[in-house]
């Protein structure tokens, strides 16, 4: 059973119909209004964000802030709803490049809803490995996001705290972590996770822009898993992680 978390500012009819043709396909279906007080009382596991947009929902900069950090740190997919004018100021707004397809009104409700079942069938993050990306340029996190989502969970943090505060509730297969970040760095991001006893065997892979030699012998005297170069080609990268997630796999084997 998949779960669906619809987000609205009114319980209209379209909702209502919405609802009832996913809970007839076998979905767990949330109403809420975006708010956050409301939205972090949903303990269960949320595999997709359907909103319904319109003035009043727009006016929530609070609600959907933290429906964007909730989608980008859980991996969960967001679609919307409304009139062309609506979603065109919700996609270049606070949701920018979160929001995965569009349907504007007006719309087919059981079209919709079999297509976002189909999604969430075909997308299922059961059998996948959980990748964290921490860097704090958005271009690198969405890149490596797109890179690797067809394989792997990605989720991502743009702040060595956001990292830190995301593994208290999660435990990822690899981190791939940004060497230099303001504030709190790639190395200290990497001494505090090895430091709790919880965390200490998890693999990190660093993030780096530079490839001279000294440059790759300071970031490898911090012990990491290995490095990874942000020049690497798209699919350099993907083969770079496949082979580890292979060689850890053999290892195990053995």
């Amino acid at each position: 059973m998949y779960t669906v978390m619809i987000v609205s500012e009114s319980h209209s009819y379209l909702l209502v119909q919405l609802q009832g043709r996913l809970e007839q396909m076998d979905c767990k279906v949330h109403y809420l209004p975006a708010n956050p007080s409301e939205i972090s009382r949903i303990r269960d596991h949320i595999d997709l964000l359907f909103l319904m947009v319109n003035d009043s929902l727009l006016e929530q900069n609070g609600g959907l802030i933290y429906l964007k950090d909730k989608a980008v740190e859980e991996d969960i997919p967001i679609f919307a709803t409304g009139d062309e004018e609506d979603l065109a100021e919700l996609r270049n707004g606070i949701l920018v490049h979160t929001i995965q397809r569009e349907f504007p009104r007006p719309i087919n409700v059981n079209e919709v809803a079999e297509y976002l079942c189909d999604y969430m069938k075909n997308n299922g993050k059961q059998n996948k490995k959980k990748i964290l990306v921490v860097d704090d340029s958005g271009v690198v996190l969405r890149s490596v996001k797109e890179w690797l989502g067809d394989t792997y969970q990605v989720f991502m943090a743009n702040s060595g705290v956001m990292a830190i505060k995301y593994l208290t509730s999660n435990h990822p297969d690899l981190i791939l972590l940004d060497y230099e970040m303001p504030v709190l760095d790639g190395s200290k991001v990497l001494e505090m996770i090895r430091s709790d006893p919880e965390f200490s065997s998890m693999p990190i892979i660093f993030l780096t822009g530079k490839s001279d030699k000294e440059s790759v012998q300071k970031v490898m005297a911090l012990k990491p898993d290995g490095y990874l170069l942000k020049t690497m080609q798209p699919y350099q990268l993907k083969k770079a992680v496949d082979d580890f997630f292979e060689k850890r796999k053999a290892a195990q084997i053995m």
